[in-house]
């Protein structure tokens, strides 16, 4: 992991250099000045580096979509904040806001990227297999930035802009697709290239660990499907992860959320992190849930905090409730001491649990949290795509087909603590969807939307720690809030070529 982390690290500072020195110039959209660069293989790998640095955006995986995210019924704002209660409460007035503006603009600065490696690197005359591996990343990255673009922002009256390999670098801003259903398709083409192209993850070797690899290709082809309601090909992708036979669940749920285990055997896809260097890089999400202020000793921000409704979910034995959740009187370790939790920030009297390690140990700053509470990245890379989401996108794609998932479903169960169960439903793959990946990028709030819960779930007020509301009930239009507005900046910059999701 720091092999990888220093790569792109070096390469982000790399990007500076060459800009000034106009071997690669960085223009505002991602794209890359073509005059005297892709040359050699260390253009090419280079350039492929240049597709991660966005990461290290506040708003890429830090906050950016868990602001929508935050919108479900598991969680609430946390601190009063005009903007993000727009957002959760479906307000209009939100899509001007910075809070999720640019992870629009970095997802295509991405794309733009990945196009400029896929149009340059063909040429270049390298070693084989690194061309293959950087080709196959651009296809992986290009296809999983417009999967969680069209997921948010796309249905089946427009879908998002597709800069293509030949428009890459076209100054006329791109239409929306016709529909979802054309970025899907894009999607699908993008990421089966990706996993012809890309090694398996134990052939990276540890100084290309944060990579893209064949079998994180697959999962999003499945979790794609899923969500094209293509259940067969959701199952299918996701038996090529399961039957590879190098992914399983970690026998302790709680060992997912250490950074000894940022690659361990659940381990699909992540959000790569580091607190070394002056601020650290990457997510910051730990830092951002965090309890606001961190009890005197770090910069918390004290936002996304669990509801009860999220804490009652969870059966009685459920071991993956305390992992997940601290609530009043529950010990936990902070900064090497146990601590008994207590929030006076907290709206809802909760705080999630699940990416408190790195906060756990004894003078942390520097080496296991970033030493700028401004930007507070840690050591534990936050799961985007894990083994156990797999299994239960095979379960809910088997379900949808009238199968059996009983297998898939009691494997979650069993490493939660619970009992097997016969005869599993559709009802009891949503409660274990909830509970297993709650406050995930698994997205709570587009697991509602797509199963048509959405406007019931929103019509009910949330609730915290002593049973008061901390949430009224919200208005949910399905017809309107099952997308989210499109940036108003993207809108006005394009003169109107890019339209508005109807009603926003």
């Amino acid at each position: 992991m720091k092999k990888i982390l220093n790569t792109i690290l070096i390469a982000s500072a790399g990007l500076v250099m060459a800009s000034c020195s106009k071997q690669l110039d960085i223009l505002p959209e991602g794209a890359v000045s073509e005059s005297n660069f892709w040359q050699t293989s260390d253009d090419a790998v280079l350039g492929a580096n240049a597709m991660y640095e966005p990461f290290d955006g506040e708003e890429f995986y830090g906050r950016g979509y868990m602001w929508f995210i935050n919108a479900s019924d598991d969680m609430v704002t946390g601190r009063i904040n005009t903007n993000a209660d727009a957002i959760k409460n479906f307000s209009s007035t939100y899509y001007s806001s910075s809070y999720t503006v640019d992870q629009w603009n970095m997802r295509y600065s991405v794309i733009r990227r990945a196009n400029d490696v896929i149009n340059k690197v063909p040429a270049i005359s390298m070693d084989g297999a690194l061309k293959n591996r950087l080709m196959g990343e651009a296809y992986f990255l290009s296809g999983l930035m417009y999967f969680q673009l069209a997921y948010n922002y796309a249905d089946d009256r427009a879908g998002v802009p597709i800069i293509t390999r030949e428009n890459n670098n076209d100054p006329n801003p791109t239409p929306r697709a016709a529909n979802v259903t054309a970025n899907y398709d894009y999607i699908e083409s993008e990421l089966k290239k990706a996993a012809n192209l890309l090694p398996y993850f134990d052939e990276l070797g540890v100084t290309n660990y944060g990579r893209a690899h064949k079998v994180a290709a697959w999962g999003y082809l499945s979790k794609m499907y899923l969500y094209k309601k293509d259940y067969a090909n959701a199952e299918k992708y996701a038996d090529s992860v399961i039957n590879f036979g190098k992914r399983s669940l970690m026998e302790n749920y709680g060992d997912v959320f250490k950074s000894a285990n940022n690659y361990g055997s659940e381990y699909i896809w992540s959000a790569v992190s580091t607190p070394k260097g002056a601020a650290g890089w990457g997510s910051i999400l730990a830092g951002v849930m965090l309890e606001n202020k961190g009890w005197g000793q770090y910069n918390g921000w004290g936002y996304y905090q669990p509801t009860k409704e999220l804490y009652d979910a969870f059966e009685t034995g459920d071991t993956r409730r305390e992992v997940t959740i601290l609530k009043p009187g529950d010990k936990f370790m902070y900064f090497g001491v146990e601590t008994s939790y207590s929030s006076v920030n907290s709206l809802s009297g909760y705080q999630f649990n699940k990416y408190m390690e790195p906060f756990g140990y004894a003078n942390p700053v520097g080496t296991h949290i970033s030493p700028n509470g401004d930007h507070p990245t840690t050591d534990l890379n936050i799961p985007l795509l894990r083994y156990a989401e797999v299994i239960l996108i095979k379960a809910e794609a088997a379900l949808m087909q009238g199968k059996s998932a009983d297998n898939e479903i009691n494997m979650i169960r069993r490493r939660a603590g619970l009992d097997p169960i016969q005869g599993a439903t559709i009802a009891e793959l949503k409660k274990q969807r909830r509970c297993e990946l709650a406050g995930e990028w698994a997205d709570r709030h587009r697991d509602l939307v797509r199963w048509g819960d959405a406007q019931a779930a929103y019509a009910q007020p949330l609730h915290g720690f002593s049973g008061s509301v901390i949430w009224p009930s919200r208005t949910f239009n399905p017809s309107v809030h099952h997308v989210w507005a499109v940036p108003q900046k993207e809108i006005d910059r394009s003169n109107g070529i890019i339209t508005q999701n109807q009603g926003w």
